[in-house]
């Protein structure tokens, strides 16, 4: 038996490849299938079948392709309802992959259909679950995703998940291996760990939501209490999950073509297009094409297209890093995005050798900015809501990027305002949102609130 997690950073993700006696088993699949084809290939195995832990909000999932490109019929847990054949597993239902058994238990609470797949070896004994979104290492799914499609509130769903925690996983022995879903930076929940296996027996001492002590009352306060809206695009890719999706090549042919700077631009204004720039964003402050959004391939870069853009049908065209356009395709198509039309051919120097206009952020270094600063002079801090609770400038306005397009009507029309992020990213993508909407009377302090901390400029909490 060989189990492999296979993570993508990106999304915070981590779908399953498990081999016995030449069967696999492919638990959570992202969109890009080959890696497991080429995998079972080269083990010279067959994938026997697809396990889905639920309907996936954040991202979208390659079981479609994946059944598709292997032969594996799907596996999703009780009360799921698809668009598409697959196989709805009765809580308990047993599964054999070469001389291992997966169990599947129905674990609600997350979402009505969420279900945690136990592996037994082949001497029976209970090894590993993979827990989908029902428990990861720190933290448990937080019970709102799924309120509107289930007819049920946050709460109820939430006491659901309290019994599915004390009914089906938490009986199971100390030395079970958890293979959580998701890790640290996923919006699927509050406080995830950064490590990405553990063991239930570590969970049920450090994981606030396994206390033996706690009351069902307790559980619902604690998972519901501080949750911050869903992204947009969450709706949109669990309705992708369910019921289908185009194939990924087609995505990434269309999205793929190459336009000179003429034609790029045409396309734009016939389409609408938003013109997104996945450059590093020092690049992007020194030159971009006027009204386009930056969003850096080298950040967090689909869960905020996703958390920014919202609509996974907006059209897009993109500037990238040369050699880049795929990656950046098929990373956008990983949440939903598959109206990419295309890339400027030659990136921002092709539009430079145009002459087409160009537009610049302003950006000051920190000690530059310490020389400017007063009582009164207007500071934006975009970070999230809990770091600015850790600590702040005194008298930074917290406009968290997450929930930038709230806050518009807070940024000063006329006055100039200084905009900054933990590290730099972040608060070039808010300034460039803020740039395409007409507000040009901002500077980006480079290098975020690490190089203010380290000027010694006045701090609170």
């Amino acid at each position: 038996m060989r189990i492999e997690q296979m993570y993508t950073g990106c999304l915070a993700q981590g779908a399953y490849y498990i081999e016995s006696n030449g069967e696999v088993a492919i638990i959570d699949p992202i969109r890009e299938v080959k890696p497991y084809l080429e995998k079972s290939k080269e083990d010279n195995a067959v994938i026997k079948y697809i396990f889905e832990t639920h309907f996936h909000a954040d991202f979208v999932s390659g079981h479609i392709t994946l059944s598709k490109e292997s032969g594996a019929p799907i596996v999703y847990g009780p009360e799921a309802q698809t668009s598409f054949d697959a196989i709805i597993a009765k809580d308990g239902e047993e599964f054999k992959i070469g001389d291992i058994t997966i169990i599947a238990l129905h674990t609600p609470g997350h979402t009505l259909e969420s279900t945690t797949y136990l592996l037994r070896d082949k001497d029976g004994k209970d090894h590993a679950i993979f827990s989908g979104d029902t428990l990861f290492l720190g933290d448990v799914g937080r019970p709102d995703l799924a309120q509107k499609a289930a007819d049920m509130t946050q709460e109820q769903l939430a006491e659901m998940l309290y019994d599915s925690l004390r009914t089906k996983i938490m009986p199971l022995g100390n030395d079970v291996i958890v293979y959580p879903a998701h890790g640290a930076g996923s919006a699927c929940g509050k406080n995830m760990s950064k490590e990405t296996v553990g063991t239930l027996g570590i969970q049920k001492q450090t994981n606030y939501a396994l206390r033996s002590d706690m009351t069902k009352e307790e559980f619902v306060k604690e998972v519901t209490d501080g949750l911050l809206p869903p992204p947009s695009y969450f709706p949109l890719n669990v309705k992708m999950n369910k019921e289908g999706y185009a194939d990924i090549q087609e995505v990434l042919d269309r999205g793929t073509r190459a336009f000179s700077p003429k034609d790029f631009e045409a396309l734009a204004n016939e389409t609408g297009a938003i013109i997104l720039d996945v450059r590093h964003q020092n690049e992007f402050v020194k030159g971009h094409i006027p009204r386009s959004i930056f969003i850096g391939i080298d950040g967090g870069f689909a869960p905020w297209v996703g958390a920014l853009i919202g609509d996974v049908k907006q059209p897009i065209l993109l500037v990238t890093p040369e050699g880049r356009e795929e990656e950046t395709v098929t990373r956008l198509s990983r949440v939903g995005f598959d109206n990419t039309l295309g890339y400027l051919e030659g990136g921002f120097k092709s539009w430079q050798n145009e002459e087409n206009e160009v537009d610049t952020l302003d950006s000051i270094s920190a000690d530059v900015f310490k020389t400017k600063l007063s009582e009164d002079t207007p500071v934006f801090d975009v970070r999230k809501q809990s770091e600015y609770s850790v600590s702040h400038m005194e008298d930074a306005k917290n406009t968290p990027l997450d929930f930038i397009n709230k806050h518009f009507s807070e940024f000063p029309k006329n006055e100039t305002f200084y905009i900054h992020c933990a590290g730099g990213y972040r608060s070039v993508i808010a300034a460039s949102i803020l740039k395409s909407r007409g507000i040009h009377n901002l500077v980006d302090i480079a290098g975020g609130f690490k190089a203010i901390e380290e000027m010694g400029i006045a701090l609170t909490n």
